[in-house]
């Protein structure tokens, strides 16, 4: 059968969908994977001892649907990535996360976490399907004023920008709505 030619291929496609705080990322992520049958989800916050961060995790558990698998992968993101190869498609949710995680691990030193950056970019240049990462845009607020922030904040721009340059799809996600950065608008977001 032909590939109908005015309909790209999604099956090995790289998205990324960034925005503010409550932009609407992380249910435009979810949306665009609607009639997906086998999805699995990788939460990098899994677990925290903040009762706010609790109250998110649960919520965006209860927003995904029932049938998708769950991965938890505070670090190991590429690792998490090979493992979910079976799905159709995977959403990560979120790269900021995974920044704090790495920073966390390496006692806040960010050239530590080269190697697992190194590792999700070279697995997204070939993802094993149809790949969704969402991620906070940082670097439009106030510079921190500590070190371990600027640390983060540098961090996350750079993971950022290295996902933004392998992915097919750019999304910036302002008051819930979608602008496509690079790509134009993933397929399954248009009218």
């Amino acid at each position: 059968m032909q590939q109908d030619s005015t309909r790209p291929d999604q099956t090995h496609s790289v998205t990324l969908v960034l925005g503010g705080a409550r932009s609407g990322k992380s249910r435009y992520a979810q949306q665009l994977l609607d009639g997906v049958e086998r999805v699995t989800f990788i939460a990098t916050a899994a677990r925290s001892d903040d009762p706010e961060m609790e109250q998110k995790i649960a919520r965006h558990r209860a927003e995904r649907p029932a049938g998708w698998a769950t991965l938890e992968a505070p670090r190991h993101l590429a690792a998490a990535i090979h493992s979910a190869a079976a799905a159709d498609a995977i959403l990560v949710d979120c790269l900021t996360l995974f920044a704090a995680s790495l920073l966390s691990a390496n006692g806040g030193v960010a050239a530590e976490a080269d190697a697992e950056l190194d590792a999700l970019c070279a697995v997204l240049a070939q993802p094993p399907c149809r790949t969704v990462l969402v991620s906070n845009e940082v670097g439009g607020g106030v510079v921190p004023a500590y070190a371990s922030g600027r640390h983060f904040r540098n961090l996350a721009g750079e993971i950022n920008q290295r996902v933004a340059a392998l992915a097919g799809h750019v999304v910036l996600m302002v008051a819930g709505l979608p602008l496509a950065l690079k790509g134009g608008p993933p397929a399954e977001a248009r009218p």
